[in-house]
């Protein structure tokens, strides 16, 4: 499935658990010798009576990712479907995402409140979050997961790709973090091209799209609702006193089966 360009293998784990490796993941997440996408994600039962599933996600080099938000909005869909319901909750490393569709089948979850203190991104060290002590003066916001936002006057002049591998990996953050550039196009309105880390540079990303309005509106430069313009297509963010909301579209490419061939030659090459 995708999410505005963001895209996802997701496994339906509810009934047996996948063997799963970091390698294992890496080699299907090749665009050309695997499946391809920018996350894993896995639907397991959940213990919680609160959710009506657990997922699990990992990058395409095979790291963990405590939280996708366009991932949970495909899978939302899709479960809604399967459930024929409007509403549903779901489980994440993360927290409880409450998820909703409207009339128009547009999917919207609330990621929650952000966090702001140095510690809470997490930085190596503390410093102010909304000016960090880097060139470019980015804001640092958590949604789940880490991010780095820098706003620039015109994002054509910059190269995502430069600002990502320059700081994905810096020492400021001890878990790596994602990376947006962003500039205020209109009113409320942002043009957004992301970087995620353990995955490079994607059409979109929920979370991210999440962090730069939120990191926008600590900055003055929009109010708490904002149109959030990527690669890929458009998402609609709700910055409330309940939580960020993310609305947008969700698709669904193809499902299928991973060959017992592709699995014992994976197995093969990871020995």
């Amino acid at each position: 499935m995708h999410g505005i360009g963001n895209d996802f293998m997701i496994i339906d784990a509810r009934e047996s658990l996948p063997r799963l490796s970091a390698d294992l993941i890496k080699l299907l997440s090749n665009r050309h010798l695997g499946v391809g996408f920018d996350q894993l994600a896995v639907i397991y039962s959940s213990d919680s009576s609160d959710a009506g599933a657990h997922l699990k996600f990992w990058n395409s080099d095979g790291s963990n990712s405590p939280t996708c938000g366009n991932a949970s909005r495909c899978i939302a869909q899709m479960l809604m479907n399967e459930k024929n319901v409007s509403k549903l909750n779901l489980k994440t490393d993360s927290g409880i995402l409450t998820c909703e569709r409207n009339e128009e089948g547009i999917v919207s979850i609330n990621m929650g409140l952000p966090k702001f203190l140095w510690s809470e991104i997490p930085l190596a060290v503390e410093c102010e979050t909304l000016h960090l002590p880097l060139e470019g003066d980015p804001v640092a916001t958590n949604v789940g997961n880490p991010h780095c936002t820098f706003f620039v006057d015109d994002i054509e002049k910059f190269d995502i790709e430069y600002f990502g591998k320059t700081y994905e990996t810096h020492l400021l953050f001890p878990n790596r973090t994602n990376v947006q550039l962003a500039q205020l196009v209109e009113q409320n309105t942002l043009r957004v091209k992301v970087w995620e880390r353990g995955a490079g540079k994607t059409l979109a990303s929920g979370s991210s799209s999440c962090a730069v309005a939120v990191a926008a509106n600590r900055r003055g430069l929009v109010e708490k609702k904002v149109r959030v313009l990527l690669d890929g297509g458009e998402l609609e963010i709700f910055y409330s006193d309940k939580g960020v909301w993310m609305s947008g579209e969700t698709s669904a490419i193809y499902s299928g089966i991973i060959s017992e061939d592709f699995l014992s030659k994976a197995e093969t090459l990871q020995k």
